[in-house]
Order: C-alpha cells, then structure tokens, then sequence
C-alpha cells in the first residue's frame, strides 16, 4: 500500500505559522496539540490547522514544504488555493 504523503500549514498561538509534511494528519495534529509534534510548535503552542495538500510523494511534499518556508508570510496560506 503506498501512502499518502501531504503538506500542512498550521498556526500556533502567538499567531506565527509552522509548515510540515506527514502521512498521517490526524495523528500529526494530536502530536503537535499535545506538544509531541514538533520543537517549534511545543515551545510556541498549537492553535489549529489552517490548510492541507495531499502531494504525489514524500519528495514531492517536502519540495511543496521547501517552496512554501521561501515565502513572504502574507503568500503562504494562498499556495494552497
């Protein structure tokens, strides 16, 4: 079975945005929610998922992730439209 692999935005609670990748959003998520998910997100709080994009494969995701960090703050959550 292959999985699914996608790109995610989320927002933590002094307003800043984290980007990642996983194949498993909701198990993500709870991770990042119970402060598991990540140095950044622990250390700045989880608020809530803004957008996700389902990618062809982990490399694809992690280019879409890469491409994203490069972007001015105000362009990021349109990439997903």
């Amino acid at each position: 079975m292959v999985k699914e692999w996608y790109v995610y935005i989320l927002e933590c609670q002094d307003g800043s945005f984290y980007t990642g990748v996983t194949n498993d959003i909701d198990s993500r998520m709870n991770a990042h929610a119970n402060g598991t998910g990540s140095k950044y997100v622990c250390k700045k709080g989880f608020k809530e998922l803004l957008r996700v994009k389902k990618c062809k494969d982990k490399s694809d995701a992690c280019k879409c992730e890469y491409a994203i960090k490069q972007m001015p703050r105000k362009d990021k959550l349109g990439w997903f439209d």
